[in-house]
């Protein structure tokens, strides 16, 4: 199988003992068990995460909320240019334009990752959503998650298109793919159709998005815990995760 997930509150979250029985059944089941991070966080924290071993490495990365498809080597994410291409087309000049159009709008803060095919910005509670309406006319998405993120994406590009793509040019089996998100800019990835583990905890409007997908599992265990849980409901490996009672 393939494991696809989100990080935060989800590969990340849960109880410790719960994550340590997940990490350490995926690091015996490699190779033919597969890891994707699929996440808003950009490569370098992917670095940082994994270089202790704490946390186990996956083979690919879908990062920056879809805008980095990498491979995972040698501790760092290695952008795979022909997945890329499309992203860095419809991208062009728009980092410049948002920018520029979004400068000074009350309650926004732009982050300071290094950002490539992107921008997010965090917000408070002076913001006003309808200020966004500057961006109008730009072939961009705009994207509001966490009740403190506003993310600018290439318009067509988030987690699911993005990791469809890669899942095909691997070649993997889409039946055998699980996704795993908390949050409503993980959306994405359970409107592929692909299995879904929507684990305990998660936002209420990413619940409410996604009650009427028939493969988006709403779990009742928090972050690993409920990939653990979706693993065995949708019967993804002969010989799933358990967590001890």
């Amino acid at each position: 199988m393939v494991l696809a997930t989100d990080l935060d509150g989800t590969f990340l979250g849960g109880a410790a003992p719960t994550r340590k029985i997940l990490y350490d059944w995926l690091r015996a089941q490699a190779p033919k068990t597969r890891l994707i991070f699929v996440t808003g966080r950009d490569p370098d924290f992917i670095s940082a995460l994994c270089a202790n071993g704490d946390v186990p490495a996956p083979e690919f990365v879908i990062g920056d909320v879809g805008t980095t498809i990498g491979r995972f080597t040698d501790g760092r994410v290695h952008p795979i240019a022909e997945l890329e291409a499309p992203i860095a087309q419809i991208w062009r000049d728009h980092g410049t334009v948002v920018r520029e159009r979004l400068h000074g709008i009350s309650g926004l803060k732009l982050q300071s990752a290094p950002f490539r095919y992107r921008l997010s910005y965090e917000y408070d509670a002076g913001f006003d959503p309808d200020s966004l309406a500057v961006l109008q006319g730009l072939d961009v998405d705009v994207l509001v998650s966490h009740g403190c993120f506003v993310d600018i994406l290439p318009k067509g590009i988030s987690k699911g298109p993005s990791l469809l793509r890669l899942i095909a040019h691997l070649g993997l089996p889409a039946e055998r793919v699980l996704v795993a998100g908390d949050t409503l800019n993980d959306l994405s990835m359970f409107q592929t159709g692909l299995h879904g583990a929507v684990v305990g905890g998660a936002e209420a409007e990413l619940l409410a998005a996604t009650g009427g997908l028939n493969r988006a599992l709403h779990c009742a265990e928090a972050g690993a815990g409920g990939i653990i849980e979706a693993i065995g409901a949708f019967n993804l490996h002969p010989n799933p995760p358990k967590v001890s009672l």
